[in-house]
């Protein structure tokens, strides 16, 4: 499971909303970028849809599988990546948490594949030196390795055939219960994760990111294998997949060794179910308190905001920056570096469906939390009502384009990346944002934040530490 942790917003390009994770508007980019240079592989078996800044994309025929080929000849490496369009987005009462679960169950193994025979996923990925794992989102659901490029056909076989063919047991539910359940006892021991997940709870009242992505904790315990099997065989299918291929490859190789391992998958034999579900129109301002064991106390002022395709996105991203990254930000001037808080980040949800902008300040000993929220709102009003200056815009620019470009070295940083555009909705985000990005201006910064640091649409969340004899010695 990704857990949301707080990263400068310098990092979010990189994996935007934490990494990341509805209605389509218009791409950000007034432009788009010309179609690259590279000359498409003809494979039989494969429609070739698109190629944009050296990402190819092909659909295989049989099936509706969406693939994207990167060569990257840096290393005699490659990585290879299937990402499911299914995250806690897609669960209900009573199977939340259910994609996370069924993530670890997905190394359980097949008929074909598995520990006794010694040739599971992790024995052959463990031999090999592998980098390998599986995160769950809001969106989706990926796994991957990343490995020396002469193991890639074994590797591709595993994971191709635990598409449809995988164990699902009782007798490997029941352990794995209790390892997501610790999880999610860590999470709950962490004050900006405990009041990140009431804050999106009250925020939500009817879209499923309420629901926290390792899910409610009666739900992890006691959802049935029949329940994830239900699930398994809802969402994992081909045509509801996308695999990328990033490395050290030839395209035209790569693509036929899809097709030889997932070509006779068949597509799924009903609709994927899209959500439909949208969150009603927010009529004032929510609050939330947490009080549980600590030290310091959070706040923390959510927002609104709309999904990562939408035209304001990279707007956004530049204003959380300029408000919570680095010594010049407004928010460290105005608290840090007044001894009120220990940092301020901003989150800039980026992901499939409207979400929420959240500044955390992480109060400094001594500080209080009435004081640390009036001072964040009077930042976010002078934001509003005076604007940015250029020098600020052009500084949060260049933050975020280094990080952009610090997160795209090799192939498995750029599959990670790339993957949280794919679960956003669009792919080509991962070439055209940058560009968008360099696009903002002074006044669009004063223009997102008035249009969406609205009172009305907010969500503001106390933790306070409630000190035990043993901690405060």
């Amino acid at each position: 499971m990704k857990l949301r942790v707080l990263l400068s917003l310098a990092l979010l390009p990189a994996f935007p909303a934490f990494a990341a994770g509805t209605s389509k508007p218009t791409p950000q980019s007034s432009t788009t970028p010309a179609v690259s240079a590279v000359t498409p592989a003809p494979v039989a078996g494969f429609t070739h849809v698109r190629t944009l800044g050296r990402i190819s994309e092909y659909t295989l025929d049989a099936n509706g599988l969406q693939v994207l080929v990167l060569p990257e000849h840096s290393a005699p490496v490659a990585t290879f990546m299937v990402t499911y369009r299914v995250g806690s987005r897609n669960e209900v009462t009573g199977t939340t948490g259910a994609t996370h679960l069924l993530e670890h169950l997905m190394f359980k193994g097949t008929p074909n594949f598995n520990r006794e025979k010694g040739n599971s996923v992790d024995q052959l990925l463990e031999r090999v030196g592998a980098r390998y794992n599986a995160t769950t989102w809001l969106d989706r659901t990926n796994y991957y390795a990343n490995l020396g490029k002469d193991h890639l056909d074994a590797y591709v076989a595993i994971e191709s055939d635990r598409m449809r063919n995988l164990w699902l047991r009782e007798d490997d539910r029941r352990p794995e219960m209790t390892v997501v359940r610790n999880e999610f006892e860590i999470g709950e021991n962490n004050p900006i994760q405990a009041l990140d997940k009431e804050i999106n709870a009250a925020a939500f009242v009817a879209h499923p990111y309420h629901h926290p992505t390792i899910g409610w904790r009666s739900d992890i315990e006691n959802v049935s294998i029949e329940k994830l099997r239900e699930f398994y065989d809802t969402f994992y299918w081909p045509d509801n997949a996308t695999v990328t291929i990033i490395g050290d490859i030839v395209p035209a190789e790569a693509l036929a060794l899809v097709k030889k391992h997932y070509g006779d998958i068949p597509k799924s034999p009903a609709p994927i179910p899209q959500l439909y579900t949208e969150e009603p129109a927010q009529s004032g301002p929510r609050r939330v308190v947490v009080k549980r064991a600590g030290r310091l106390g959070v706040v923390g002022i959510a927002y609104k905001t709309p999904e990562a395709r939408h035209p304001d996105m990279p707007a956004l991203q530049v204003l959380g920056t300029l408000l919570t990254s680095g010594k010049n930000s407004r928010l460290f001037r105005a608290l840090t570096d007044k001894n009120l808080t220990m940092s301020a980040a901003a989150d800039i949800g980026f992901f499939h469906d409207p979400s929420l902008t959240t500044i955390y300040a992480s109060l400094a000993p001594g500080a209080t939390h009435d004081k640390v929220e009036k001072i964040t709102l009077a930042e976010l009003d002078r934001v509003k009502t005076d604007g940015v200056t250029d020098a600020e815009v052009a500084s949060a620019v260049s933050q975020l384009l280094a990080a952009s470009a610090y997160a795209r070295d090799g192939a498995f940083a750029i599959a990670s990346t790339l993957n949280e555009y794919i679960s956003s909705g669009d792919w080509t985000l991962y070439v055209t944002f940058d560009e968008a990005l360099q696009k903002v201006t002074a006044d669009d910064v004063k223009r997102v934040a008035a249009a969406y640091l609205n009172e009305d649409q907010s969500t503001t969340g106390w933790f306070i530490p409630i000190m035990s004899e043993k901690s405060a010695e």
